[in-house]
């Protein structure tokens, strides 16, 4: 994918991801973004030890795989912070 669509799907799978775990107004739009990016790697690395594919396009699959890595990304940056 392109800069900019890593850009909206981030933002996307972010934006999802936090309202799921109830930490959207923590977060910004900026933070949105860089949670649903690093999700998307994360979610790509959980799917790839259990032998199935990453974030593969723009697609309903990868949104999945992204919105995955993204809730366990956010539940553990709160169970670091303590805040469940």
């Amino acid at each position: 994918m392109g800069i900019i669509l890593w850009i909206i799907f981030g933002g996307l799978v972010g934006w999802v991801a936090s309202m799921v775990m109830k930490a959207n107004g923590e977060q910004g739009v900026f933070l949105n973004v860089v949670v649903g990016i690093v999700g998307a790697v994360l979610g790509g690395w959980i799917m790839s030890l259990l032998g199935q594919g990453g974030v593969e396009g723009f697609n309903l699959y990868s949104f999945l795989v992204a919105l995955l890595g993204a809730i366990v990304l956010i539940w553990l940056v709160k169970m670091l912070r303590g805040n469940r």
